[in-house]
């Protein structure tokens, strides 16, 4: 079980920070990545990070998000920055981890996860 936290409400412009913690019970995470859905939509992946550091951000939001992580004894912490908010990013926003990566765009997917975070709503008003 992932724990989430984070989210809320914003105006446009705004800012707000995500975070998701894996406890030691996932040691061996190597990948965490952040997914949006909204009423009717597919799920999106916004942004992942794996076990290199090496991140990949969905177009929608390059330039405005930043994910990041932290390795600390018993727990992994990845965060998600999110800068200049508009209203199209609101959403329910999920994390997710897994212990076997692949590369590239394929972070991105949802079926590359097998833990999850419960998800935590993201609001931008205009």
């Amino acid at each position: 079980q992932l724990e989430e936290s984070g989210g809320g409400s914003v105006q446009a412009g705004g800012s707000l920070r995500l975070s998701c913690t894996a406890s030691v019970h996932h040691y061996g995470i190597y990948c965490m990545a952040w997914f949006r859905q909204t009423p009717g939509k597919e799920r999106e992946g916004v942004a992942a990070i794996d076990s290199d550091d090496s991140r990949i951000y969905a177009n929608s939001v390059k330039g405005r998000f930043t994910i990041s992580k932290d390795s600390a004894q018993d727990k992994i912490t990845a965060y998600l920055q999110m800068d200049d908010l508009t209203p199209e990013d609101t959403a329910i926003y999920s994390c997710a981890a897994d212990t076997s990566c692949p590369q590239g765009t394929a972070l991105l997917l949802s079926g590359t996860y097998d833990y999850w975070a419960q998800g935590t709503q993201v609001t931008v008003s205009s």
